[in-house]
């Protein structure tokens, strides 16, 4: 087992992974995987908190997130990509936790209240009511040093910091308290410029788009509204697309932005430029997914070797725990 320290990070799998989940957290684990240990997380278990009265796509969601992870290039001989479900320690541990985790604590989390309002539940459920605590015991069954975060996950990363506390000062201090990283990218916003880019809102390019289709896509970006002719003057500060050019074109984004004030750029032009610039980006995913659909069964055969792995360990630190416990009766 490598010496490094251990990373936690995943997604619920709830549909294909666009270009906001990779500026996110995608982009960055990759590029952590060389210099931590790091467990990648399908959660689909979690996925389930909004979408329990409708499994029968999370195969679907699993495979294809994994498809994605290995596009965008997690390396699964380095990172290990597991599936939750699979991992009962996991949920063993939730649910010690839960033991001595207040529902007080958890109705405040403003997170969840946030979540509840936007999915419209004003009855939660124990499952999405107790989603930190799961969260908690997804990080500290395999020890994770560091898990990186949103600005919005912060609540549960606290959360799972003082749950780390308490079960280490109730009993034995076996877990790890977990660090958490902030994401330096901002948000990115959605095609339609209102809000977040999202799968639901149907305002994503997502990372399995053909050069076509992101074409397309970029065009119908909305724009600076008040800009009717290529020669008005523009206003790059409330333009969706100057926002994309900041985040994916940062060595033409004073060039972009000067014509545009100028009105030497128009939005047509600029659109394509933000087109090309994703298509360049993206093209290196679609080779290497290309590797995937061609051999689905190579993405099955990770997804197995990793659960494993991670298995393994989630085993070890359930013997810690149950140790520490008092509850290891036949050890």
């Amino acid at each position: 087992m490598t010496s490094k320290q251990r990373i936690l990070t995943g997604d619920r799998p709830t549909g294909k992974l666009h270009l906001g989940h990779y500026v996110g957290s995608l982009a960055n684990r990759v590029k952590l995987q060389h210099e931590y240990e790091s467990f990648i997380l399908i959660a689909d278990v979690q996925a389930l908190t909004t979408n329990f009265d409708n499994p029968e796509n999370l195969s679907r969601d699993t495979f294809q997130i994994a498809e994605d992870y290995l596009a965008a290039g997690l390396d699964p001989d380095t990172a290990t990509i597991c599936i939750q479900s699979m991992i009962p320690e996991i949920h063993e541990l939730a649910a010690y936790f839960g033991m001595f985790t207040s529902v007080n604590v958890l109705r405040h989390n403003p997170t969840v209240k946030s979540e509840a309002q936007q999915h419209g539940f004003s009855d939660m459920t124990y499952g999405f009511l107790g989603y930190p605590v799961s969260q908690a015991a997804d990080i500290t069954i395999f020890k994770a040093h560091l898990v990186p975060v949103g600005e919005d996950q912060i609540p549960h990363l606290e959360l799972a910091r003082k749950i780390v506390r308490r079960f280490n000062d109730l009993y034995q201090p076996v877990l790890v308290e977990p660090d958490i990283l902030i994401g330096e990218v901002p948000r990115l916003v959605g095609l339609d410029g209102k809000t977040k880019m999202s799968k639901s809102l149907n305002n994503a390019i997502y990372l399995s788009d053909s050069s076509e289709e992101i074409r397309k896509k970029v065009m119908g970006a909305v724009t600076d509204p008040a800009r009717i002719h290529k020669s008005d003057p523009g206003h790059p500060e409330i333009c969706t697309v100057f926002e994309y050019h900041k985040i994916f074109n940062p060595g033409e984004v004073s060039q972009i932005e000067s014509d545009c004030r100028q009105g030497r750029i128009g939005c047509v032009d600029c659109k394509k430029r933000l087109a090309a610039c994703l298509d360049t980006l993206v093209e290196p995913m679609r080779e290497r997914r290309r590797q995937y659909t061609e051999n689905p069964d190579r993405v099955r055969e990770i997804l197995i070797a990793g659960t494993e792995r991670a298995h393994e360990v989630a085993r070890q630190t359930m013997g810690e725990v149950r140790e520490a416990m008092g509850i290891d009766y036949f050890k």
